[in-house]
């Protein structure tokens, strides 16, 4: 059975001409994001070895020029679960949080958490269905996450219904 990997990175766009690239590290301390190696894209074929220059600016050993670097942007560093360090109390890794039962307050049933998506805005789990629900990752919508007992308790968030413009707002 193959190591479990956890998204701990992702490559950003090139930095100037000598193949450097921006980095986004989703770890708790982004400096130790390269002691986490060696790294790997999603398919966990490639290995990527990374030399952090500064803050979000790292060189990938065998990128020299700005073209190949360009090819890695939105390539996701994966990391070995076992080289990361363990989850302090009533902590987690978003990765434990794929699988579990999604209920409400009240035990009734939502479905499983599918994926943690993060576009940007925040995070948000996908329920799957029926129907595949889309959750903000927010203490206000999911109060209680329980790892041990394999559940999380959801309280959807209201739908928002956007209205249809006026005529009037298109003349």
């Amino acid at each position: 059975m193959a190591a479990e990997r956890i998204l701990v990175g992702e490559i950003g766009r090139p930095h100037g001409v000598r193949g450097l690239v921006k980095l986004r590290s989703f770890t708790a301390d982004p400096a130790a994001l390269a002691s986490y190696g060696p790294l790997t894209d999603a398919t966990g074929e490639r290995r990527l070895e990374l030399t952090l220059l500064a803050e979000g600016l790292a060189r990938v050993e065998g990128v020299e020029d700005r073209e190949a670097a360009a090819r890695l942007t939105g390539t996701g560093l994966y990391a070995e679960r076992a080289k990361l360090p363990p989850p302090e109390e009533d902590e987690f890794y978003l990765a434990d949080l794929i699988g579990l039962r999604a209920e409400t307050a009240a035990g009734g049933a939502l479905g499983r958490v599918r994926s943690v998506e993060d576009n940007g805005a925040g995070a948000f789990l996908v329920l799957d269905g029926p129907p595949e629900r889309l959750v903000p990752f927010t203490r206000a919508c999911v109060p209680v996450v329980d790892t041990a007992a394999g559940r999380i308790v959801v309280e959807p968030p209201e739908e928002t219904a956007v209205p249809p413009p006026s005529d009037e707002a298109a003349a």
